[in-house]
């Protein structure tokens, strides 16, 4: 990998955008490698749940418009354009797709495309030394990697209207205000807070998470019969399980589940 580290420790895998000089801003490279990587986590049984997070101060200030990939796609006319921010559109429903819990940790500064990678992810957890910016039109663009459906499940229409039209920068306060955040922590606790919510994450039963993750992300498309259907199936399957034996074991003996993914 060239833009990007990945690091595993008891199934929580750790993807490092690792570009600091750019304040991690994906180019041409690092879409290719968010594919591959996003591809492996979702095949490999042994990895629970996938953490992003930035190298340096930053964790990604979006697309690198200095990219010889962007000057390509202005100059190829809007048929090569279409085609390259189809690989883009490919890592955003990846990412949104991915079974497995994914949490993004912002370190520093997340802008355009970089705030829609976080805003993908289930969890988001914030340095209080985070920035979010919907930076798009001060660049004369329109918002990708999914914002223009993200945003206004997450905040609702008219508030994302206002980050996406006024393309401001917020804090991680507000950011939390509003509800682009689950939590914020000092930035000297950050490390130690994302690796507690994340092993915590890669604890839980990973056939149930699964099929909650699924029937919450199918929420706003599907009828109050539909989501009732969907969560019989779902817990009829549960039931079918070691893990949620072990799960009624672990109560009845006082402990914590050891969970399997069987």
């Amino acid at each position: 990998m060239e833009t990007i580290t990945v690091e595993r420790r008891e199934g929580v895998v750790t993807l490092t955008l690792n570009r600091p000089a750019k304040k991690n801003a994906i180019n041409g490279a690092m879409w290719g490698e968010l594919l591959s990587v996003f591809d492996e986590v979702e095949s490999n049984p042994d990895d629970r749940v996938l953490v992003i997070t930035g190298a340096g101060d930053a964790f990604c200030s979006g697309a690198d418009l200095t990219d010889d990939d962007a000057g390509d796609r202005m100059e190829g006319g809007v048929g090569a354009s279409v085609a390259r921010m189809r690989v883009v559109g490919q890592c955003a429903l990846r990412l949104h797709e991915m079974h497995k819990p994914t949490l993004a940790a912002v370190n520093g500064v997340a802008a355009g495309a970089g705030l829609n990678l976080a805003l993908g992810c289930d969890l988001v957890i914030a340095s209080d030394q985070a920035r979010f910016s919907e930076i798009f039109s001060k660049r004369g663009l329109s918002v990708d990697f999914g914002g223009s459906w993200i945003l206004p499940r997450l905040i609702g229409l008219h508030r994302a209207k206002e980050l996406v039209f006024l393309a401001d920068i917020i804090d991680a306060t507000e950011a939390e205000r509003i509800g682009l955040v689950n939590r914020v922590v000092p930035h000297d606790d950050f490390g130690a807070a994302v690796t507690t919510l994340a092993d915590r994450l890669a604890a839980l039963p990973p056939i149930q998470v699964s099929n909650s993750k699924r029937m919450l992300n199918q929420s706003f498309s599907v009828s109050m019969a539909e989501a009732l259907e969907m969560e019989g199936i779902s817990q009829s399957l549960s039931f079918a399980t070691r893990d949620t034996v072990e799960a009624i074991m672990a109560f009845m003996q006082k402990r914590e589940p050891k969970f399997e993914g069987r």
